[in-house]
């Protein structure tokens, strides 16, 4: 059994709201379980969701940058699953780049869902600190796409 293949089941259970999962193919067991996050906010703080779990995360898996302080700057959250693209087409220059200037309301990068292409646009005025996936990738709905400062 491959890793995709473990992201793949790992996705499945996000998508459906799964819980567990045991998955036996061959000689190979695999056991996944979830937490149910149950995120509370004060009305009077600005509160930016969120990423859900998905691949890695969800079978409890952290990265080392998950005990760092958190950035500074307004995420950009994927609205959808899909794959994301950084330009209209191959040929073309990225929408946007580290470091470029954006105003809410400019396209940041497409993200094609059932063969539709969906421009994302920026949210909020400032500066492109990080773009946090690559170009091809598929993202999960809101994961972090980039960090505007």
């Amino acid at each position: 059994m491959e890793i995709k293949d473990i992201e793949k089941l790992a996705r499945l259970m996000q998508e459906t709201g799964l819980t567990a999962l045991e998955y036996a193919q061959g000689e190979a067991q695999l056991k996944l379980e979830r937490k149910q996050e149950i995120t509370v906010a004060a009305a009077a703080a600005p509160v930016s969701a969120a990423p859900s779990l998905g691949g890695a995360e969800a079978l409890g898996v952290t990265h080392a940058q998950d005990s760092q302080p958190a950035k500074e700057g307004a995420l950009v959250l994927s609205p959808m699953v899909g794959v994301f693209y950084s330009s209209p087409n191959p040929e073309a220059r990225p929408y946007v780049q580290v470091g470029d200037t954006v105003k809410k309301g400019d396209t940041l990068c497409i993200i094609e869902a059932m063969k539709l292409m969906n421009e994302i646009p920026a949210e909020v005025d400032g500066t492109v600190a990080e773009i946090c996936v690559s170009n091809g990738q598929v993202v999960e709905f809101n994961q972090p796409l980039f960090r505007i400062v």
